[in-house]
Parts: structure tokens; sequence; C-alpha cells
């Protein structure tokens, strides 16, 4: 692996993870989901800031960026993590989505 991937989480190759596709990985203690919209990859922490429940549960809504968390139906931007509708009114964490040699690697930058 080389130097500048050192602290980046190997997610998968971009042919695993077709448009519409989410995948989510561990960083350490973070579960971090990443979205392929339409040929652009996304990364927010895999935890509704309501209740603690993965969002990866939740189906993605391709047109508007929107996931969707199946527990109590909030809603987030994966493009910037917001909140967009209660319950949830925190936004969740987002993370680099980093391609290198057609490979996805994510990281918590925090």
């Amino acid at each position: 692996m080389s130097d500048d991937l050192r602290d980046w989480e190997f997610v998968c190759t971009e042919a695993e993870l077709l448009p519409g596709e989410k995948k989510t990985v561990w960083h350490g203690d973070t579960p971090i989901l990443v979205v392929n919209l339409d040929g652009d990859y996304y990364a927010v922490e895999d935890q509704c800031t309501h209740e603690d429940f993965e969002l990866s549960a939740g189906p993605v809504d391709q047109e508007t960026g929107l996931i969707e968390c199946v527990f109590h139906g909030a809603k987030f931007d994966l493009r910037t993590g917001a909140a967009t509708c209660p319950p949830a009114y925190t936004p969740v964490a987002t993370f680099p989505v980093k391609v290198v040699d057609g490979a996805l690697w994510t990281r918590d930058n925090r």
C-alpha cells in the first residue's frame, strides 16, 4: 500500500459499487457508508443521528441524493450529511472518498 493510503480504508473496486449501490466499511470504531450516486461517490457515518440505527438499511433516492432511516423515517443528504426532515435535526458526519486505480478508499478524517 502506498504511503498516501496508509490511513485510508479500502471499500471495494468501482466495478463492485454500481450506481445506486452502497457498502459499509469500518474505520476503527466508525461505520462508514459509501454510496454511488450516478457515478459520484459519497461517504457518511452509517448511523442515524436521531436513533442509533444503521442508515445502510434504508433506501437511497438517486434523484435527490437522500437516504432514509427505516427506523423512524429521518432523511439525510448523502452529499452534505444534512438532516432534511424530522425526527432527525443533527447532520451525519461526512467523509472523503478517494478513487485510486479503480479502487475506492475512505477514512474517518475527524
